[in-house]
């Protein structure tokens, strides 16, 4: 059989690219969300166990079509551009998340992974040559001008965002610090688009925030999962009990967390339990099926938990949603979550080349797959706001407005201070505000928690 000498060569670079796409460099996978372990397994082993040949007339097609757009395409384009874009069009196939990753695609990982880079703070998904957000950061440019979960990216600049430049306005949305952009946003449930002007900022990311919401009850926001964020939550936390005292209970927050790094989120799940499965790993390569259990010492003692969710809690986050809920740890409140229940591994090709591919499902303890279908929270909460009400005063509310009513003894200005304050976070966060009367009445049934 004679083969044309283009297409001899285009065959044997098929053939390498599926062996290095299946095989790490070096046996080593590069740190980036969602990231399994390193992988022992051998390019001769993979090999050797291939389902099927790759078809003889399926690489023959492959390379007429190469060769017609190197010939009839508009614009006349080199080997290396038609190169990456069939690459880049096999991964996009394949899901949302695998995608073919150049040396500035593995910069923007590494910095996501560290929380530091230029841009405007949100974790968006190509979805129908849509730019859809998945979250928004806190802090960030995107969270201060609106854009929430479930938006979607009409335009950037004025230029109509479409299948073929969505990679190109992909990589739009990062920039050099203090350079102006004007997003044409569509609001989920909304059909009139707006525009918004922003203006990119240095992202520095800090994942964990800890305070008291209201005395002994502890609120922990993790807005993403990234390589601190795990030891960054055990610092915070026992720096308030110490302070503070044991809690009585916590609010973890992972509302808009778009998730991360696995080995994160199995983490912040080991630090609230003592035991149990967190999260099992499923897929073809022996290195994908992994299990994950926690190990003893719970920071807050068994005091009880409410995680808020939306949809966009997402990946890393869905898995600690999921742990803390099937191990009857945490009370899950407010939305259904995204529903991202695969991970994705990076295979090294080259020093500056690499693609990260969908290797895995994950499944809660409980055996669930969450993929596509999200966490039903426990206690559903619809997306509500609260304003205070505009009524008249009232010449009486309470026994103490009467004349010459007998003063309380013991009368102090505290619980009228908690009051307000409560109905204060009713009207800055309705759900937080729900999340923690909820948690009062789970503390209600437990012993004071004792000090050291």
């Amino acid at each position: 059989m004679r083969h044309h000498p283009l297409s001899t060569a285009l065959c044997a670079a098929f053939a390498i690219g599926v062996a290095a796409i299946a095989l790490p460099a070096h046996g080593q996978a590069v740190k980036q969300p969602d990231a399994l372990a390193a992988s022992s397994t051998t390019a001769a082993a993979i090999a050797a166990k291939a389902d099927e040949p790759v078809s003889l007339e399926d690489i023959r097609n492959f390379t007429r079509v190469y060769q017609i757009v190197r010939q009839a395409y508009v614009e006349k384009l080199d080997n290396k551009t038609i190169m990456k874009a069939a690459i880049s069009g096999m991964l996009a196939g394949l899901d949302p998340h695998s995608q073919y990753l150049d040396k500035e695609g593995l910069d923007e990982l590494n910095e996501d992974t560290t929380g530091q880079y230029g841009g405007l703070g949100i974790e968006v998904l190509q979805v129908d040559g849509l730019l859809k957000i998945v979250s928004p950061i806190d802090d960030t440019p995107a969270s201060r001008a609106g854009i929430k979960p479930g938006d979607t990216i009409l335009k950037i600049d004025g230029k109509l965002i479409d299948a073929q430049n969505i990679d190109e306005s992909f990589k739009k949305l990062r920039g050099a610090p203090g350079s102006k952009i004007t997003l044409t946003i569509l609001h989920e449930k909304t059909d009139k688009p707006v525009d918004m002007p922003l203006v990119r900022e240095r992202i520095a990311v800090t994942s964990v925030k800890v305070r008291e919401l209201a005395p002994g009850f502890a609120y922990i926001r993790l807005s993403q999962f990234q390589e601190d964020t795990s030891s960054d939550l055990e610092k915070k936390l026992n720096a308030l009990i110490a302070k503070n005292g044991p809690q009585k209970g916590a609010v973890l927050d992972l509302r808009s967390n778009p998730g991360g790094l696995l080995t994160a989120a199995v983490g912040v799940s080991d630090a609230f339990l003592d035991s149990g499965n967190i999260v099992t790993t499923k897929g073809r390569l022996t290195d994908a099926n992994l299990r994950f259990d926690a190990h003893p010492g719970d920071l807050l003692r068994g005091a009880p938990m409410v995680i808020l969710t939306d949809n966009g809690t997402a990946s890393a986050a869905e898995i600690v949603a999921g742990a803390l809920k099937d191990n009857r740890r945490a009370l899950t409140m407010g939305r259904r979550t995204f529903g991202k229940g695969v991970v994705q591994t990076v295979l090294p090709l080259d020093a500056e080349h690499a693609v990260k591919i969908t290797t895995a499902r994950y499944y809660t303890p409980n055996g669930t797959s969450i993929q596509a279908e999200g966490i039903k929270p426990d206690i559903a909460l619809a997306d509500l706001a609260v304003n205070k009400a505009d009524t008249p005063p009232q010449l009486i509310g309470s026994e103490a407005d009467l004349p010459n009513h007998l003063v309380n003894e013991k009368a102090g200005a505290d619980e009228q201070s908690a009051n307000d304050d409560e109905g204060k976070l009713a009207i800055e966060d309705y759900a937080l505000s729900q999340a923690l009367n909820v948690l009062k009445g789970m503390a209600l049934n437990r012993p004071a928690p004792a000090t050291k």
